[in-house]
């Protein structure tokens, strides 16, 4: 159970990752100084979880904010370098 429950947990770890989480700065200095103003993927964000298991000759291995940022450049043709890749991220390089 441990080995299958680490890489699911990584990869919704990486799904904040890579959508929500930076250090908010304002003009007093850093804003987001706790958890309530932290922006994270909090559970009622988290979209429901299939798990398969198949057969493989090695263990598998976390693919999270790669995967992500690859469906982005995918589907937009652009690839995004800083995190997270929000929605004003993605316009902005369209715009470039």
């Amino acid at each position: 159970m441990i080995f299958l429950r680490s890489p699911i947990l990584r990869n919704l770890h990486a799904a904040s990752f890579a959508l929500k989480e930076q250090v908010r700065i304002g003009g007093d200095g850093i804003r987001s100084r706790d958890w309530n103003a932290y922006p994270i993927l909090r559970f009622s964000g988290v979209p429901p979880v299939e798990v398969e298991l198949i057969a493989a000759e090695y263990p598998g291995l976390g693919v999270g904010e790669a995967t992500i940022g690859n469906a982005v450049a995918y589907a937009f043709g652009r690839r995004l370098y800083d995190m997270p890749l929000t929605r004003q991220r993605i316009v902005a390089a369209l715009l470039v």
